[in-house]
């Protein structure tokens, strides 16, 4: 009977190892499930970036031009050539890799698809879309978030 009892000390039971790998495998799909959207955050927190970035750059245009912004698509291929991806880099959408599309829209309906900017001059925000009109000096400036929504801000 010393031996039988011996036996059965060593090691683990079966339901301990199993308890052990479903509490792991519990853990691994948690991490799992919460990564896409910590990584979808941070896309996001990057494209708020970037329009903070074109509308810094669009002040610093507006000064070097007596005030006036960027009215056209043109002006607009102008702008970002010269004042974002000439010594600065480029100005790429973090889920893509490509180069942001910044449509110029004076209507302020444009339905954006990933990896597009709206530039609406002459408008301002209203929440996540463009809303009323404001002076020619001013412009909203919108991109679509992966999260949900848009993000929309105005450069004065």
């Amino acid at each position: 009977m010393n031996t039988q009892q011996k036996n059965k000390e060593k090691g683990f039971t079966i339901i301990e190892v199993v308890l052990v790998l479903a509490i792991a495998g519990l853990i691994f799909l948690m991490v799992f499930i919460a990564l896409p959207a910590l990584q979808r955050g941070q896309r996001d927190t990057q494209r708020r970036d970037d329009v903070g970035r074109f509308i810094s750059q669009l002040q610093q245009y507006a000064t070097n031009n007596r005030g006036s912004i960027p009215q056209t698509q043109n002006q607009i291929d102008d702008f970002l050539v010269s004042y974002l991806r000439s010594d600065q880099g480029e100005f790429k959408d973090p889920a893509t890799g490509s180069t942001y599309t910044v449509r110029v829209d004076n209507g302020g309906s444009l339905s954006l698809q990933d990896g597009q900017i709206q530039y609406a001059p002459g408008r301002t925000c209203n929440g996540e879309e463009i809303g009323g009109s404001a002076s020619a000096r001013q412009a909203a400036v919108r991109v679509k978030l992966e999260g949900a929504g848009y993000f929309c801000q105005n450069a004065q």
